[in-house]
């Protein structure tokens, strides 16, 4: 086990801890698993065995000492019987992103975070992204929250499976990425935006979602090649930003024929 305060990090509950462990992009130290529920509990079986597979050793805690355990990383102490101590994040590069949708022979989606904060919302919406196929994404690395244990729990393990990158200069980034191709889309409820249904997402695209209350800053808005919002009937003003990114990323991958 790593001491206190080591780059170590904690991944509790099921899918997270599973879906790490199927990856393998982390350096994983060990699988912590509850007693009481024991190595025949049916539901770990599926955990057990990814860990077999990637040589990743398990002990068995009481569940007082694994809460105690939980606490020391300062995860969530609902653990759901499972804990696994494993290396930081692994970040991605942009340019992994459009070499990985090349070896697939596509045409780039990605998705870019501007200075979208709380876990919860970006976790929602990278499983949304890991869901639609997207070939990574793109967040601004100042006054940027990193993706911490609890975001990849709010995403249920889909950013083990997602290449993201953190970049010092988003703007900069864009204007990098339209030289390659890829147009950018940015969400905005501003009026002059298109609506959905009356854009093309058929094509080398790029989803800009910007702060849940704040929208896009004014230099990442400009560098968009064209604005969307969704056509509202309700009273609502708006919809919370992972629910409208969402929308738009399921929006981008059917314009593709929701090709797998």
């Amino acid at each position: 086990m790593a001491p206190p305060g080591s780059s170590a990090e904690a991944l509790v509950r099921r899918h997270p801890v599973l879906e790490a462990l199927r990856a393998q992009r982390r350096v994983m130290q060990r699988l912590y698993i509850e007693s009481q529920r024991g190595r025949a509990d049916r539901e770990l079986q599926p955990i057990l065995a990814a860990a077999q597979a990637a040589g990743v050793p398990v002990t068995t805690l009481d569940k007082r000492a694994l809460d105690q355990l939980a606490q020391r990383h300062a995860a969530d102490a609902k653990h759901q019987g499972v804990l696994l101590e494993a290396g930081p994040y692994p970040y991605a590069e942009p340019d992994e992103m459009l070499g990985l949708a090349e070896r697939r022979g596509e045409r780039p989606l990605l998705l870019l975070l501007d200075l979208l904060h709380g876990p919860q919302n970006i976790g929602a919406l990278l499983r949304t992204a890991e869901a639609c196929g997207v070939h990574g994404v793109i967040l601004q690395d100042r006054r940027a929250p990193e993706i911490t244990p609890s975001v990849v729990q709010f995403a249920a393990g889909a950013t083990e499976h997602l290449l993201i990158a953190k970049v010092t200069n988003l703007a900069e980034t864009m204007r990098r990425l339209k030289d390659a191709g890829v147009w950018l889309a940015g969400m905005d409820l501003d009026d002059t935006a298109e609506e959905l249904g009356r854009v093309d997402l058929d094509r080398a695209l790029g989803i800009v979602v910007g702060h849940e209350g704040e929208g896009l800053r004014r230099l990442v808005r400009d560098r968009c090649d064209f604005l969307v919002r969704l056509p509202m009937r309700g009273r609502v003003e708006s919809l919370n930003a992972a629910v409208a990114g969402s929308i738009l990323l399921y929006a981008a991958w059917q314009a593709r024929g929701f090709t797998r």
